[in-house]
């Protein structure tokens, strides 16, 4: 689910000080779209807003949640809108989250 791998290299380069300052942005931002496409979905901005997704999330290493924006991304670009499970979307990334959650505190303070 996570790419931890990916996780460390991150942290290694931008540093374990401003890691914390990373991952709060991007969880601020992936948290943004994703209420918003909670509460007003809108297909005409499936495409752009599973790219967003897709891309912030393969830099913090939610390795199963970027897959499945990049598959929602490509059925949107094909006009396959209908063929979007967002529940499953959604539910991946709060999964990651939360998996993410489990090791965060000590990744943030690991030099």
């Amino acid at each position: 689910m996570i790419d931890w791998q990916r996780v460390t290299d991150l942290r290694d380069e931008v540093g374990s000080e401003d890691f914390k300052e990373v991952l709060d942005l991007f969880l601020e931002e992936v948290e943004e779209v994703i209420t918003r496409m909670r509460r007003m979905p809108d297909p005409a901005r499936y495409e752009e807003d599973l790219h967003f997704l897709k891309g912030s999330s393969l830099n913090l290493g939610f390795a199963a949640f970027s897959t499945l924006c990049e598959e929602g991304e490509q059925n949107a670009l094909q006009g396959k809108t209908d063929l979007i499970d967002l529940a499953k979307v959604f539910a991946t990334y709060e999964a990651s989250k939360a998996a993410f959650a489990v090791r965060s505190e000590e990744l943030c303070s690991a030099a």
